[in-house]
């Protein structure tokens, strides 16, 4: 297949398979371009719902949806639609990316499936119950549709598997590492390794001599530690609830509350739900887990809604102290996630006293660049700071195109190794 520019390209799916959704883009390979997306919601329920967009073109389709194979065979009618599709064949798909939540500590990289990949997803599901069982309902559905197409897997962890010891182990008894492999994980790899490159190549600079801190704010949110272009620290843990606060998750907490409140009628089970989904910025404001909704509230003079504000950025804050210390010289610090990219008060926030770290934001140029992509601080600034849009599927679709098909030379003779802006 050739693209509009004459050279041969290769046209990659990318799938997010939830427990009752299905997430879908297809990218031309190796011009990195978005053909269109889609996504399939409600799968098992009464009414299902596909959703198709391709510039200005949309397709909706409703219907039953019984089962995720269901949902495939629908996905390709939408892929192949005579007016609003996205491809003339089903042939035309080269290769397909999967992104999988948990790869425990076996994963550094994104891997070709094979049964021993498969086995090993399957493996980790104690790790991640909510996540790799759809994750791998996806891969093998997408298998049995697809025979013969290469498939990758594109795992969350992966990223930070190259944290140290000190990083990744917890002050527990080293026989729970041991036994239940009992360790900080971390997770939103895909999305930092994404902004961390994209952010290299807008300050021209070379992951070998580069140190940068990639925060990704969003309904969930993680902090990574990046030395020479590998994670050495990240905030999320064994699982996503360690860490900053979030919209409905708690974050940090200390572990005795759970046995205090245990003590006091609470079941485990209550109280996960309640770290999990009734705590975070919903929890601390009692009024919403949405930045917009407080931030409107904070300027009517609410109380809880600037409380809970103030909390995240300082959250926020101590992690990127905290991380600057332990990369000795910091250069970059970067920005991203629905949040990140788009709440420049909440990026204002978080950067005002960071001064001694060397980070000056320059608020006139961060209100005015808003949720644009680009370089927000001041001239000055030891530290640059950055807005990069996150686009975890262009990310997976690049890792089945070096995988499967052995990359791109032309990108490769760049200045930089890294990832260059999605072309919509």
């Amino acid at each position: 297949m050739v693209g509009p520019d004459g050279r041969e390209c290769k046209l990659i799916l990318v799938l997010n398979c939830g427990s009752s959704s299905l997430k879908y883009e297809v990218v031309r390979m190796p011009h990195r371009q978005s053909l269109g997306k889609g996504l399939v919601e409600r799968i098992g329920e009464e009414q299902g719902l596909l959703e198709q967009k391709s510039g200005e073109k949309k397709l909706v389709i409703e219907q039953k949806i019984s089962d995720h194979k269901q949902a495939f065979e629908l996905v390709i009618r939408a892929l192949t639609d005579n007016d609003e599709g996205l491809v003339s064949s089903i042939d035309q798909i080269a290769g397909i990316g999967h992104r999988v939540v948990h790869g425990g500590d076996k994963y550094a990289s994104s891997v070709t499936i094979d049964e021993d990949v498969v086995a090993a997803i399957e493996e980790f599901i104690e790790l991640a119950p909510l996540h790799n069982p759809p994750n791998l309902t996806g891969i093998r559905v997408a298998r049995e549709i697809f025979k013969g197409v290469p498939q990758v897997a594109v795992f969350d962890t992966a990223f930070h598997q190259t944290m140290p010891p000190q990083a990744y182990l917890y002050g527990i008894p080293r026989k729970f590492y041991e036994d239940f492999k009992i360790r900080r994980y971390g997770f939103h790899g895909t999305s930092h390794r994404f902004v961390s490159g994209r952010a290299m190549n807008i300050c021209h600079r070379h992951p070998s001599n580069t140190n940068l801190i990639s925060c990704h704010l969003g309904n969930g949110a993680s902090i990574t530690a990046i030395a020479h272009g590998k994670s050495i620290d990240t905030s999320m843990g064994f699982t996503p609830l360690e860490g900053l606060i979030m919209g409905t998750r708690s974050g940090d907490i200390d572990p005795a509350i759970i046995a205090y409140l245990i003590d006091r009628g609470y079941s485990t089970k209550e109280l996960m739900n309640i770290l999990n989904k009734k705590s975070g910025l919903l929890g601390l404001s009692g009024i919403s887990n949405d930045l917009r909704d407080l931030e409107s509230e904070a300027e009517k003079g609410n109380q809880l809604a600037k409380e809970a504000l103030n909390s995240y950025a300082y959250r926020v804050r101590k992690y990127i102290g905290a991380y600057a210390a332990n990369l000795v010289k910091l250069d970059m610090l970067v920005f991203t996630g629905g949040i990140g990219q788009n709440g420049w008060k909440m990026r204002e926030r978080i950067c005002r006293r960071l001064e001694n770290v060397g980070i000056f934001m320059d608020f006139r140029l961060n209100k005015e660049k808003g949720s644009r992509e680009g370089i927000v601080s001041e001239a000055y600034s030891p530290v640059t700071v950055v807005v990069v849009p996150t686009n975890e599927e262009l990310q997976i679709a690049i890792d089945v195109y070096e995988l499967a098909f052995g990359g791109d030379e032309e990108f490769r003779r760049r200045e930089s190794d890294v990832i260059v802006g999605f072309e919509e």
